[in-house]
């Protein structure tokens, strides 16, 4: 499968491992990784979140995730090449298993929604079977050193349902980016970030598209470090 070439990296890809798409580059581009000294990533795919967030933190210490063994390898692969190979490591690991006494200023995860899929790469990383909501905020809960924050990117739909239950494990919603594909649809997913600590939410309004297949100015200007655009 055809590589993904970004500025300052490339990311290999497989057909049985989720490819580069918006969702990973939106949570990339705007997780709170500005503060964070060591970052947890939960579900690497590609190791793409955690190389752009490398980009943006330039002294930070990353470590991935992900219980698919393709995965893990492209995550290598894709780190190793990278100009920030030396503060990037990733395992082959259950989170539901992982066991660390290490507390992480970040944990990110584009994680597992979709209840049923009949694709063997959907069912590892898109279903619930695998790790549902409650078994990654509850242990990312305890992860999280005392100013870290949880960043997640998921479908508007269950928003409601993930946000009460991480208040049901003591973390508080610090930040909601609602995230449109094109200014006059609804919201179709939600950047949420919750922190040990509560404090007053700050909202942010996000549009992909300012019509069909034409990024909006917002999106170019998120993603302009990142992303080698044509021009027209």
């Amino acid at each position: 499968m055809k590589s993904f070439t970004f500025k300052q990296f490339e990311i290999q890809q497989s057909k049985n491992v989720f490819r580069v798409g918006t969702d990973g580059v939106l949570l990339g581009a705007l997780a709170s990784v500005n503060n964070a000294s060591k970052v947890l990533e939960i579900g690497t795919g590609t190791g793409l979140i955690s190389l752009m967030l490398a980009q943006r933190n330039s002294h930070a210490e990353f470590f991935g995730i992900d219980i698919n063994e393709e995965a893990v390898e492209l995550t290598r692969i894709n780190f190793e090449s990278s100009p920030f190979r030396l503060r990037l490591k990733n395992s082959l690991q259950d989170f539901k298993t992982f066991d660390t006494e290490e507390k992480f200023d970040l944990i990110v995860s584009n994680p597992p929604y979709f209840e049923a899929s009949d694709s063997e790469k959907d069912k590892i990383a898109r279903q619930t079977v695998e790790l549902n909501f409650l078994q990654l905020i509850s242990k990312s809960s305890k992860m999280l050193s005392e100013n870290g924050v949880f960043s997640v990117i998921i479908p508007v739909e269950v928003g409601g349902d993930f946000i009460d239950i991480a208040r049901g494990n003591q973390l508080f919603l610090i930040k909601k980016v609602s995230i449109k594909g094109i200014e006059t649809a609804k919201t179709k997913r939600l950047i949420l970030e919750f922190s040990n600590i509560e404090k007053s939410l700050e909202e942010v309004e996000f549009v992909i598209e300012k019509s069909p297949r034409q990024y909006s100015d917002q999106y170019l200007e998120l993603t302009k470090e990142f992303h080698v655009f044509r021009e027209k």
